[in-house]
């Protein structure tokens, strides 16, 4: 099918939509929108694993499955149904670079990190921080490598990254880790864990650290505990520095 009939289309309004390989009938990309969206990925030449699975099927004579999970929906519908289904596939079994819009609130977890979450101990921050807030990279559990990748690199960063003597890894609000920083670097110039390397190019105007776990009197002031306080509600921007 190359285009949904226009009468279907106003019928179908938001939906969330899945891709699926006919090889094992397992879904490994989910998406949402309107219209035509759920036909756009087979005409996208973007270099992601995404179009990478479809290519490998189209070789082989094969074409995705593409089903629809939920119609009818209003557009804030869409994103809560497609971030709880990427929360429960899980990002490892799909090609989705990241979770779900606005997954960290209120999103899938075991129930004593939600616990720890909504019970954690507000902080205040007396040394010279960079948070780095990795809410669409985070997931419970993760290995400590793969943490400390996620939270190092790449991003958007000024001058003021320099006075930092720690980088926050923040989730939900909550400081999951903290790292002394060693060095800034152009991002995509050193090793990552080979089994999760996030960044998409290397970008001449984004950046990476390199530094090891703090000490353990500083992990224990600032892990786990709340530090919301410092963000204002809505603000887009992953990176703050407090004190720098």
């Amino acid at each position: 099918m190359e285009s949904i009939p226009r009468r279907v289309r106003e019928k179908l309004g938001y939906y969330v939509y899945l891709y699926v390989d006919p090889r094992d009938g397992l879904p490994f990309y989910v998406g949402k929108g309107q219209g035509n969206r759920l036909l756009a990925h087979l005409d996208d030449r973007t270099e992601t694993e995404k179009v990478r699975r479809i290519t490998e099927l189209g070789k082989l004579g094969l074409k995705p499955i593409i089903e629809i999970l939920k119609y009818g929906l209003s557009e804030h519908e869409a994103f809560l149904i497609e971030s709880a289904s990427i929360e429960l596939l899980g990002l490892e079994q799909l090609t989705n670079r990241v979770k779900g819009h606005h997954a960290e609130q209120q999103g899938r977890g075991r129930l004593e990190d939600i616990v720890q979450e909504l019970d954690a101990e507000e902080v205040e921050i007396s040394h010279a921080v960079i948070l780095i807030n990795i809410n669409r990279l985070y997931r419970y559990g993760m290995p400590q490598i793969q943490l400390y990748d996620a939270t190092r690199s790449s991003w958007k960063v000024g001058p003021r990254r320099a006075n930092a003597e720690y980088a926050f890894c923040v989730y939900g609000g909550i400081v999951r880790a903290v790292y002394r920083v060693a060095a800034w670097v152009p991002a995509g110039s050193t090793m990552m864990s080979p089994t999760y390397d996030h960044r998409e190019h290397e970008a001449p105007d984004r950046f990476e650290f390199v530094g090891k776990l703090a000490a353990e009197d500083i992990r224990r002031k600032y892990v786990g505990k709340s530090i919301k306080q410092y963000f204002a509600k809505g603000a887009q921007n992953p990176i703050k520095y407090i004190n720098c």
